[in-house]
């Protein structure tokens, strides 16, 4: 086992997603503690994040053990947004090593997952258990049954969201939920988007995505829809008084938006679809981010609203 096969499997550059996840909920969290004078520990926020980097890396470890299990990877067109790391295809990592790697991610997550249950409460519980489920079943089983984008728009949007806030608070709140959705659709779409590349593959192995079921196009119209509704949503909770009026900053990347909108339409031009991807990993990544600096300057500056 080589650094570079671990750092080549775990997908360093992706791991920025569990860091921003693991900033909003903690923005969240921040928010609540300054105008309502909930608890916030700065410690409890580092190992929470903490804790979500080794749960995304573990995902994008299983994925890859169970793709080169079935052969997928061997079929794969890999892109740098889709079809795996290519650890194990170009043998920087052997399977096994893969699997081992993913499983001491799960070992090293067990003493951190116990200290918030202890520290914070054990309604904590229900939740690492739905994500632990998630990241093992993701791939053998859920890409396998209709609509499965669903299931990286919980593990890797609202659960994070709610789990960093939890960490602080000891419970969940309406408040929480709402911010987290945001982040359920764009996961979601980060997903179904690279999704798109893979499909004539993933069927032969018994995927049944989005791109597959639906159809290319029916699946970039869901996207858009997706899209849109992102900010729907924040303007709606803003309007409603659940997030502060600062998180109307996210919408200056509406321009964006549009863009990759109109690219997830052009799936048939692989070098117009792939700049549409990258896009949409950008886009994904600025939204949460300014919905958590919308949160902090909230704190800092009154509720906005």
């Amino acid at each position: 086992m080589t650094l570079k096969g671990v750092i080549t499997v775990i997908r360093v550059p992706f791991l920025i997603l569990a860091l921003i996840l693991a900033l909003l909920g903690a923005a969240v969290a921040w928010y609540e503690a300054r105008l309502f004078g909930s608890p916030f520990y700065f410690g409890y926020a580092l190992l929470a994040t903490f804790g979500l980097l080794v749960a995304h890396s573990a995902v994008n470890i299983f994925n890859d053990y169970f793709d080169e299990r079935s052969g997928l990877d061997y079929k794969t067109r890999r892109t740098p947004f889709s079809g795996g790391s290519g650890a194990a295809l170009t043998g920087l990592l052997r399977g096994d090593q893969v699997l081992w790697l993913g499983l001491a991610c799960l070992v090293i997550l067990i003493p951190i997952a116990v200290f918030f249950v202890v520290k914070s409460g054990v309604m904590l519980l229900p939740l690492l258990v739905m994500a632990v489920l998630l990241i093992v079943f993701y791939t053998p089983v859920i890409l396998k049954t209709p609509w499965p984008e669903w299931s990286p728009g919980l593990g890797l949007g609202i659960l994070p969201v709610l789990g960093a806030y939890f960490v602080h608070t000891g419970g969940y709140s309406l408040n929480a939920f709402i911010a987290s959705m945001p982040s359920f659709f764009l996961v979601h779409n980060l997903l179904l988007l690279n999704e798109f590349p893979d499909a004539e593959v993933d069927v032969t192995v018994g995927r049944r995505t989005l791109p597959i079921t639906a159809g290319k196009k029916k699946a970039a119209y869901f996207f858009s829809f997706f899209t849109v509704l992102v900010y729907l949503w924040i303007a709606g909770a803003v309007f409603c008084r659940y997030m502060p009026v600062y998180t109307l900053v996210s919408f200056v990347t509406l321009p964006l938006a549009f863009k990759v909108i109109k690219g997830s339409f052009r799936y048939d031009e692989r070098e117009v679809f792939l700049k549409a991807m990258g896009q949409n990993v950008f886009l994904i990544l600025a939204v949460q981010a300014l919905i958590a600096v919308g949160y902090i300057a909230g704190g800092l500056l009154g509720r906005g609203t």
